[in-house]
């Protein structure tokens, strides 16, 4: 009895997952989309495609450290991106605001996400075992209920 319900909450759990995102070879992604993914990050490498939702996404790497990922309509529109950064590489703005705002807590990664031409920051914070995640503008403004 517990083998036969271990094996129906496996199937149920891989199989929720081809419900809300199943990865796809790269030949049956529209060109439309590959014409303009291969346009915005022509350095791009390690590239994997994943259809969710109607939209195509896409994960890859630049160089040995840079992350990225990146949202394309079925009309192969550019619609968000983002990119693992460093803290280094915050906006002076960005940093000096999360050193006021939460000065006990230490910054455990960063992400500049791009949509619509604007970027935020998505910046998360731990404290112990207390963490959360915040988002700012490029001039240091934080931003509530941040939805991409």
């Amino acid at each position: 009895m517990k083998t036969r319900t271990f094996q129906l909450l496996a199937i149920f759990i891989f199989g929720a997952g081809t419900i809300f995102a199943q990865d796809i070879p790269e030949s049956q992604v529209p060109s439309v989309i590959l014409n303009n993914f291969k346009k915005e990050f022509p350095k791009a490498e390690d590239i994997e495609w994943e259809l969710k939702k109607g939209e195509y996404n896409v994960e890859f790497e630049i160089g040995w450290t840079k992350d990225f990922e990146a949202w394309f309509s079925a009309d192969g529109k550019l619609l968000r991106y983002t990119e693992d950064i460093s803290e280094k590489e915050l906006p002076s703005k960005v940093s000096e605001a999360v050193k006021s705002k939460f000065p006990d807590y230490r910054i455990d990664d960063v992400e500049k996400i791009v949509s619509n031409g604007k970027e935020v920051y998505k910046v998360e914070l731990e404290r112990g075992k207390e963490d959360f995640k915040v988002f700012f503008t490029k001039s240091g403004e934080q931003v509530q209920n941040y939805n991409h």
